[in-house]
């Protein structure tokens, strides 16, 4: 009976378009949650970096449900660049441009 089930969802996938794919990945991965980090660069340089973000959410108008400039997000400001939320570090909002080097990884 699993197997037929497994079967009829890879089915379901296959048909699917690989935006609806997507979508699909990423609502479960909201559901499980990341434990992301993002990186941001000037130029070569590493300049800030967030840990344990959840996710990464594209900006969206109001009223014309258009995709803005930015993405924004919550995470752990590691404001000595070691990689570890240290005490007194602390969970805060942050947008990033898209025209800015950025990383977003999840945190092996």
């Amino acid at each position: 009976m699993w197997r037929l089930a497994v079967m009829v969802l890879m089915m379901g996938l296959v048909g699917c378009t690989q935006e609806a794919q997507n979508q699909l990945g990423r609502a479960i991965q909201n559901w499980t949650g990341t434990n992301g980090v993002l990186e941001i660069y000037a130029g070569s340089t590493l300049v800030k970096r967030f840990l344990q973000i959840d996710k990464l959410s594209t900006a969206m108008g109001t009223s014309d449900r258009n995709a803005r400039e930015y993405r924004f997000g919550y995470g752990v400001l590691d404001a000595n660049l070691n990689g570890v939320a240290d005490p007194g570090e602390r969970r805060i909002y942050f947008e990033v441009s898209n025209y800015c080097t950025y990383v977003f990884y999840e945190q092996p």
